[in-house]
């Protein structure tokens, strides 16, 4: 805390917000002048409950256990301090991220509680997890919605100064609150670009990629763009992706778990009960890690993008990519996972998974090599599922797994469960009235 004070004051800050991710990953906060701000982290600030049952468009939910069953009431939200930063592209503003506190415990649905927990989960077996996502996004000019470049091809240098500035801001600001930007450019789509952060350790993982996607949301309405990571907004446009990177460390970061040289997978023991584990819950965590209905549709046969339960050594088709670099660069891609995820979520359902691998040592199954195909049936192996396609499809299977629901827990599924309920809804109707897309894009473009 007297850290904090002091920044706020070297600083000039005078605002600062007290956020979080709710159920769809759509931010949340309360601004509180600088004055306030000792009192409000020590004594919490109240933050409604139905926020976590809030849709894209901010209507309440039914059925989630947090609206009407609860009378709308508060929680009182406290801040984690490890989480402040400075955020140098707003004016005199920080921030710190909350969870909140009901009836004496923390509220079981908030998706940074429920990341968390699957962490402590993981410690408990003398494990850490190193990771960040890989976010895709397309930039739209704010008045017309239509790309600034359509033209682009895929990592073509002469695209990346069309967006200089926007880019020069990027790299500028974000580093400084704590997104260690790697690279940058034009991804395949018109207006999409791709932008990587370093990986780090435990729930910051997750922490740097809120803030990476809120501060690129906002940098961009700076320049007159929209930046949205809505999945797939156009269908004849390539789906974003946010891979899940990850690698398995012991608990305190010194010694990398998923390497085995003498290995025919590179993998070593751990890494291969954690990839089956991956393998076995992929249908269940569809849902988390796509989780709205454009998203399933980036999931097709010859999208880039995966649509069956495989995995493979750096192979691309897969659901599972296995990138091996030897001892302390190995690393898992969990390809399933769509950029309008919500990276707290998407993190607790992969170590949900693996974690069951793990303890149950589960075998791996067989793989697809770097040769093979995952959208060519010929390369995969006999029994393969496929991954859902609908909403109804992906909900189904996450409810016929008993582990995952264990896991993340049933007041967290009940209230994710009926999110994706009500977008099955509203999906049915817009498809009704022949406006799918055009329902879509209000329902997702701007908040997502």
């Amino acid at each position: 805390m007297e850290k904090i004070l002091k920044s706020l004051k070297e600083n000039g800050i005078k605002t600062v917000r007290f956020e979080q991710s709710q159920t769809y990953g759509i931010p949340h906060n309360r601004s509180i002048p600088v004055k306030h701000f000792e009192h409000m982290a020590t004594c919490g600030v109240n933050m409604s409950l139905t926020y976590m049952a809030f849709d894209p468009k901010g209507v309440p939910i039914q059925n989630t256990g947090y609206g009407e069953e609860v009378h709308y009431a508060d929680c009182k939200a406290f801040p984690d301090l490890d989480t402040f930063q400075i955020l140098p592209w707003c004016s005199n503003t920080a921030r710190v991220l909350i969870e909140g506190e009901y009836n004496g415990q923390k509220v079981p649905v908030y998706p940074r509680v429920v990341a968390k927990q699957q962490l402590e989960r993981l410690k408990e077996l003398d494990l850490s997890i190193w990771s960040a996502h890989e976010h895709e996004f397309y930039l739209v000019n704010k008045e017309t919605l239509k790309p600034m470049d359509s033209e682009t091809f895929c990592l073509a240098t002469v695209c990346s100064s069309v967006y200089d500035s926007f880019f020069q801001q990027v790299i500028t600001d974000l580093p400084k609150a704590g997104v260690d930007i790697e690279c940058f450019g034009c991804e395949a789509g018109e207006g999409q670009l791709e932008i990587t952060y370093r990986p780090e350790f435990g729930i910051k993982a997750a922490d740097t990629a809120h803030t990476f996607k809120l501060g690129i949301k906002e940098i961009a309405l700076q320049h007159g763009y929209i930046a949205s990571f809505m999945s797939k907004p156009w269908p004849d446009q390539y789906g974003s992706s946010a891979h899940y990177c990850h690698s398995l460390w012991d608990a305190d970061g010194k010694i990398p778990k998923l390497y085995d040289a003498s290995s025919p997978t590179g993998l070593s023991e751990i890494g291969q009960y954690w990839v089956a584990g991956l393998i076995e819950h992929a249908r269940a965590i569809t849902v988390f890690m796509a989780p709205t209905t454009n998203c399933l549709k980036r999931l097709r046969r010859n999208s880039m993008a995966p649509w069956n339960v495989t995995w493979g050594p750096d192979n691309r088709t897969c659901a599972i990519r296995v990138k091996e670099q030897g001892e302390k660069g190995t690393y898992i891609e969990n390809r399933i996972g769509a950029s309008a995820c919500n990276p707290y979520v998407s993190m607790a359902a992969t170590i949900a998974a693996g974690l069951d691998g793990i303890i149950k040592k589960l075998p791996l199954p067989e793989g697809i090599d770097g040769e093979g195909d995952a959208y060519n049936d010929e390369h995969v192996p006999e029994g393969t599922q496929k991954l859902p396609e609908t909403m109804e499809e992906a909900v189904e299977a996450l409810l016929e797994d008993k582990v995952i629901i264990e896991a993340l827990g049933p007041e967290f599924i009940k209230c994710f469960v009926a999110a994706k309920r009500h977008d099955i809804k509203l999906e049915k109707e817009a498809i009704a009235k022949g406006q799918c897309g055009e329902w879509e894009r209000k329902y997702l473009f701007y908040m997502m």
